[in-house]
């Protein structure tokens, strides 16, 4: 390994340099406008897999964006990571908060700074430095797939058929992944768990166009004033989902499992600091690390109706809209918690109105063991790089395909990211650090060692 190690040191810049055209190119999947970017970005990775040293890299076509694949096979005896990541990127918006250009990646105070540094490209691209490492110093003691795809941050909606119709393809040992993070630089961790998802949007029509909330004011249902009521009734004032049935198919976790996953290092003064708030707020009798990590939620994502622009127009919406998700625990099915969602909100409408229920995409918790071959490759791998032993860690974040790989190619996946929390992965100002993005480039060709060597 101090060949790979040396290799890694002596291309520092030119990996940094290749990782900011990466973050240049506007991957943004929720946007249509985007489409021909989804096309020159996945290109863009093959091409650069293929220099790394890929036998073989093609941009494959989906229903939607196309998936990124490569291999290379230095013996068919030998163990098989197939590294997944996506190339997409959340929107930009709120624009105005940016403090930098989106897509104009600079280095500022020893971090990286641009949408995609960390979620998903930055920690992608580790994986395709830490290959060309060892390719280049004929260190790689794995065969290696990769399989990047271009529609994670809209639920991964044809990477499931992807999967289905390439089982034979993309047969491996251990699905590696970096699209999660850590606890701390000082307490590195490796995900062992993320919560599920469900994602729906609602829509609440009142009259058949708008009117002058003179006229019509206090006679009509407002849509708007009927949504926010409506939504704001899913929590109650103890911070549970009221929907019946929500809580069914919850485990409830021991007292003893409980003081367990509270072992982990967490300062709330200084969470509260971080996100300058004056108090947390979540599901009475229970910690923060508990409620993002081992308790479900609800959130309303977005919320519009009516006028929003600038100065007055007094107007009564004829209709106003919200999207809700719901991240789900171990034993809850997503698609069980979209059904009672949309009973429950039909049936708490008022008749004044009428509702529209859309169940917009999700997937299921994932578990991942902490006693197979891989998890233990990638803790004496971090053991080698941080000088310490990592901790197991139950994300709040949700990878809703990660469950669809197990099931559809039947395949372990090991979630080993760098990324953390002051990234603000999905908002203005995302951003990796340089420290992060070393430290993945160095650890994965220490995993690939172990690997190969444990049984």
């Amino acid at each position: 390994m101090e060949k790979v190690q040396k290799y890694i040191d002596e291309h520092k810049q030119q990996f940094l340099d290749e990782l900011f055209d990466l973050l240049r190119i506007p991957s943004i999947s929720a946007q249509s406008e985007h489409k021909g970017d989804m096309v020159k970005c996945a290109e863009w990775l093959a091409a650069s897999i293929v220099k790394a040293g890929a036998d073989r890299a093609e941009v494959m076509p989906t229903d939607g964006n196309p998936v990124v694949y490569a291999e290379k096979i230095i013996d068919p005896a030998a163990k098989t990571v197939l590294v997944y990541g996506h190339y997409d990127v959340m929107p930009v918006d709120p624009r105005a908060e940016w403090r930098t250009e989106p897509f104009e990646p600079v280095v500022k105070d020893g971090r990286i700074w641009g949408r995609g540094a960390d979620d998903d490209k930055g920690q992608l691209f580790m994986h395709a430095k830490a290959f060309e490492a060892m390719c280049a110093t004929d260190s790689l003691p794995c065969n290696v797939k990769f399989m990047l795809e271009g529609e994670e941050e809209i639920g991964s909606p044809s990477l499931y058929k992807f999967c289905e119709d390439n089982k034979e393809l993309l047969k491996a040992d251990i699905i590696l992944v970096s699209d999660t993070s850590m606890i701390s630089m000082n307490t590195p961790s490796i995900t062992c768990g993320l919560r599920g998802l469900t994602y729906m949007e609602v829509e609440v029509v009142g009259p058949n166009k708008d009117l002058h909330s003179g006229l019509f004011g206090g006679a009509v249902a407002n849509p708007a004033n009927v949504l926010t009521r409506l939504v704001a009734s899913l929590v109650d004032e103890n911070g549970r989902v009221t929907i019946p049935g929500f809580y069914d198919d919850v485990r409830e976790l021991t007292a003893a499992e409980r003081e367990a996953f509270n072992e982990a290092p967490f300062c709330l003064e200084e969470y509260k600091k971080a996100l300058d708030i004056d108090d947390v707020e979540g599901e009475a009798g229970y910690t923060t690390i508990e409620r993002t990590g081992v308790r479900p939620s609800l959130d309303v994502n977005g919320i519009w109706g009516g006028y929003i622009e600038e100065g007055t127009k007094t107007v009564i919406p004829s209709k106003a809209s919200a999207k809700i998700s719901m991240r789900l625990v171990p034993n809850q099915d997503f698609v069980k918690i979209g059904e009672l969602f949309e009973k429950h909100f039909r049936a708490i409408a008022p008749k004044s109105v009428k509702v529209n229920v859309k169940f917009l995409h999700g997937g299921a918790p994932y578990v991942s063991p902490t006693d197979m071959a891989a998890y233990k490759a990638a803790e004496q791998a971090i053991v080698d790089t941080f000088g310490k032993k990592p901790l197991p860690f139950y994300s709040g974040g949700s990878i809703p395909i990660i469950s669809g790989f197990e099931r559809i190619l039947g395949i372990k996946s090991l979630l080993i990211g760098f990324g953390l929390s002051e990234d603000a992965i999905h908002s203005p100002n995302e951003s990796y650090g340089l420290e992060q993005f070393d430290k993945g480039v160095r650890t994965i060709p220490l995993f690939y060692k172990h690997f190969a060597e444990v049984e």
